[in-house]
């Protein structure tokens, strides 16, 4: 939802930074590994020790280069094959970073182990959603869509895990992962549902299923 409703506003927020690191001389791609680098250094430091509102801070001024490089490559007209598999690779590792750290917090000195089980299942599942989409696109049909969209779930745990370093009582955050559980989890079973009607209707593949 995020994804289709909010881009073309943050992109319009980012275009004159992404013009002036291109009049620099820098290179999307490095844009991409440094905010990816940022958000797990600031995940895998912060969160473990409980610093949830810090890391919070931390974390979203590099996920803005996810924005920022892409607008990059617009405006340069170096979109490329290679720099949207290393972005869309480099997002699963900033996401396994961020759940991960809130796991490692809650399981540990945290002492909350129930809220540490939903932030693996949020985990397993957000990667679970990514892989539908990327292996029905591999396969061509098309795979988009769903209630819990990788911005939609990301922007959720941030903005609730850093309110709750600040003020918010501690089961808000317990239910904002219980509903983003469940929310991946119905968003895989639409994409599945995507891409079997699809199947059914004999929708041409360029390669088969074991491809």
């Amino acid at each position: 939802m995020l994804n289709r409703y909010a881009r073309s506003t943050f992109t319009r927020i980012f275009t004159p930074p992404a013009r002036l690191l291109l009049r620099l001389g820098v290179h999307q791609d490095v844009v991409t590994v440094v905010g990816t680098l940022g958000v797990v250094v600031g995940a895998l430091a912060f969160y473990p020790r409980g610093e949830l509102w810090w890391g919070t801070l931390f974390i979203t001024v590099f996920v803005f280069a996810d924005l920022v490089d892409g607008t990059m490559a617009r405006l340069s007209g170096r979109s490329t094959a290679w720099g949207a598999y290393l972005d869309s690779t480099l997002d699963r590792l900033g996401d396994a970073a961020v759940f991960g750290g809130l796991v490692l917090w809650f399981l540990g000195a945290g002492g909350r182990p129930w809220d540490g089980y939903l932030a693996l299942a949020c985990l397993v599942l957000g990667f679970l959603v990514s892989y539908s989409k990327a292996r029905a696109e591999s396969l061509g049909w098309t795979c988009d869509g769903g209630v819990a969209e990788r911005a939609d779930r990301l922007v959720a745990v941030l903005v609730t895990t850093g309110l709750t370093g600040l003020f918010l009582p501690a089961w808000v955050l317990t239910v904002v992962l219980a509903s983003l559980t469940i929310a991946s989890a119905v968003t895989v079973v639409q994409r599945m549902s995507m891409v079997r009607a699809q199947a059914v209707d004999g929708v041409v593949r360029p390669g088969g299923a074991g491809s």
